[in-house]
């Protein structure tokens, strides 16, 4: 894969960022593949390395220089796996809260990577050595339905039905307070915390666009159960745009949930589950929908609450 391509960036381009651009023109490799390449200076603008942010102008001409995925460094564990869906091409797993998708952060074992190459002979190369198979991600502490691609050609048709917002994902989630209007919808960018680098922010205008759409399913006092749809996917989406109303999720301290509820028992991770998916099957196009229930600590807590006349 020495080959190098050229790429000449039209005017729909301008004011782009330079990995954004040569993903959208190269969709069959990963982004975050793409700006390792940018940082190892295998794209070149106009003969000279630049940074992945780097703004693209209409005219510039781009060459690409990629290279060999390294081979897969995950390791076979035997961990089970909830199928909830399978065909040749893809399998939707049910993803229990607590295991991290893939390995990072100082996390190299026990991940549902280390799980899926134990279960499954193949799984596409497309995400990079330490992501065979992974088309989308969930936190580590939000459960529910993630879809992983058993082939490239499964990898790049999916991965296309998320950037072009085709593929519908809703969510469950337990919200402190009570959330006034019965629907609403958040349209706030949602950017790197310039002060707390681990946290996302949709306060300061600026950064990628995301939306999320709620309805309420619920209440109790203190506290909404809602029902929330995205139309993007960015880092800590549907966290961070809730907390930013003013409700955050139940569990999630890292943006302003209490770390206790009084008279409830320690919950250990969020109220966020990832409750469905509707896509197309890369194979014949036909519409599916995977639907995983609600987690079962979190019926149990959700009982509790109303229980306790909360």
């Amino acid at each position: 894969m020495s080959e190098s391509i050229r790429l000449q960036a039209g005017p729909e381009d301008a004011g782009k960022r330079l990995d954004q651009v040569v993903h959208e023109r190269l969709s069959q490799f990963s982004r975050a593949r793409i700006q390792q390449w940018i940082r190892d200076g295998r794209v070149r603008v106009n003969g000279s390395a630049v940074r992945p942010s780097r703004t693209v102008r209409a005219g510039e001409s781009i060459d690409v220089e990629p290279a060999e995925a390294a081979p897969l460094d995950a390791v076979p564990e035997d961990i089970p796996l909830q199928v909830l869906f399978e065909d040749r091409d893809l399998v939707a797993i049910d993803k229990p809260a607590g295991m991290v998708v893939h390995a990072g952060a100082g996390v190299h074992s026990g991940t549902l990577v280390n799980a899926l190459l134990h279960h499954f002979q193949t799984l596409s190369g497309v995400g990079g050595a330490l992501r065979p198979g992974i088309v989308h991600r969930l936190d580590r502490f939000t459960s529910g339905v993630l879809l992983v691609a058993k082939n490239d050609a499964a990898h790049r048709a999916l991965a296309e039905q998320f950037s072009s917002r085709r593929v519908e994902k809703t969510y469950v989630a337990l919200v402190h307070g009570a959330v006034k209007a019965e629907t609403g919808r958040i349209d706030r960018p949602i950017a790197r915390d310039p002060v707390h680098r681990t946290r996302m922010t949709a306060r300061l205008g600026e950064g990628r666009a995301a939306w999320s759409e709620y309805r309420v399913l619920r209440r109790f006092e203190g506290f909404t159960l809602l029902e929330v749809r995205i139309g993007t996917g960015r880092t800590h989406q549907i966290r961070v745009h809730l907390s930013g109303i003013g409700h955050p999720v139940v569990g999630d301290t890292l943006y302003g949930a209490p770390a206790k509820v009084a008279g409830m028992p320690p919950l250990g991770r969020y109220f966020l589950h990832a409750h469905r998916i509707r896509f197309r099957l890369p194979s014949t196009g036909e519409e599916v929908t995977v639907v995983s229930p609600l987690a079962r600590e979190l019926e149990e807590w959700i009982g509790r609450l109303g229980a306790v006349g909360c």
